[in-house]
């Protein structure tokens, strides 16, 4: 903790003077006469722009660089929480893309025991960075819809009982990385009584060192249930939206602006995105065509073609119903 707090001095002593370098060239900057010339000869407007056209961008030039230095350093600095857990940051990697994640023969072995505990590849979602790259599929129309600045902020809230820490953080991170930061007002996350100890204190210390003030962790006391732990998560939240999600998902760029839009429009309705799969076995990402939410009468989660209206219409980014 005290690393880090040394870490935001730095970057606020480094901006003070930064800015304070600005002011200074802006307001103190010398004028200088060439032989022959009188002050009356020297055209203010022509400085200006002179200025404006040179200094102006050298100074931003090295504004820019000194930023991208500071951002080096917290980003090693933030880097180094995950290495401890025996994770990586960064876009590129295993599984970069969403194409599939392999093993070595050797990891193969150590991979089995994991799998069978989580039903997915715990050992390989080790190896694949929290910050992984994944497709972005949605229909060409649906990229380019603009939404209004004025839309409401979300909670966003995970339910999760003795899943993988992986699994846990890269949710955490893809929900930050693509949900605009003036919409995202937290990420709860509710433990319904896990017993494994990455999940306990390793857990907590990592999202309030990586993510301080914005991830909360809410532990039941006793096994809930998935209901009851949405709950738990729901009364926690002061977001004007929540939305709940498993804890082993990735979001992609845009996913928040059309959900959010939509029940601005109408604040009873219940959004539910378009859903891709992530396989279990390599982690690889699986376009699901345009479907639909759905449930068998024995109430098990179905996709379901659109009606024929919706095809009718011809445009793959209304909703449907």
């Amino acid at each position: 903790m005290a690393s880090l707090r040394r870490v935001k001095v730095l970057l606020v002593l480094n901006l003070i003077a930064v800015a304070g370098f600005i002011l200074f060239l802006a307001k103190c900057r010398p004028i200088t006469a060439k032989s022959g010339d009188s002050f009356h000869d020297i055209h203010p407007r022509a400085e200006v722009a002179n200025l404006t056209a040179h200094g102006i961008s050298s100074i931003q030039d090295a504004v820019l660089k000194r930023l991208s230095l500071l951002e080096d350093i917290v980003y090693r600095q933030l880097n180094g929480l995950s290495k401890s857990l025996g994770l990586i940051e960064g876009y590129g990697g295993r599984g970069k893309g969403g194409l599939p994640a392999t093993l070595s023969p050797e990891e193969e072995e150590k991979a089995k025991g994991p799998h069978e505990k989580y039903g997915y590849n715990s050992y390989l979602s080790e190896k694949i960075s929290l910050d992984r790259s994944i497709p972005d599929y949605r229909p060409t129309k649906c990229k380019e819809l603009k939404y209004g600045k004025d839309l409401p902020q979300i909670s966003i809230i995970f339910i999760f009982v003795n899943e993988a820490l992986s699994v846990i953080l890269r949710s955490v991170h893809s929900a930050v990385n693509h949900t605009p930061a003036h919409l995202l007002k937290e990420i709860i996350l509710v433990d319904d009584n896990s017993d494994e100890e990455e999940l306990k204190a390793p857990l907590e210390e990592y999202v309030n060192k990586r993510y301080p003030g914005l991830v909360k962790v809410v532990r039941n006391q006793k096994r809930e249930g998935l209901i009851r732990a949405r709950i738990e998560g729901w009364k926690a939240a002061t977001g004007q939206i929540t939305g709940f999600f498993d804890a082993h998902v990735e979001f992609t760029a845009g996913w928040a602006e059309p959900v959010l839009s939509r029940i601005q429009e109408n604040r009873r309705r219940v959004i539910l995105p378009s859903i891709d799969n992530i396989k279990q076995d390599n982690f690889e990402v699986q376009r699901y065509e345009n479907s639909a939410h759905g449930y068998s009468w024995e109430l098990w989660c179905m996709y379901i073609s659109p009606p024929k209206d919706w095809w009718d219409a011809g445009d793959p980014s209304l909703p449907i119903r």
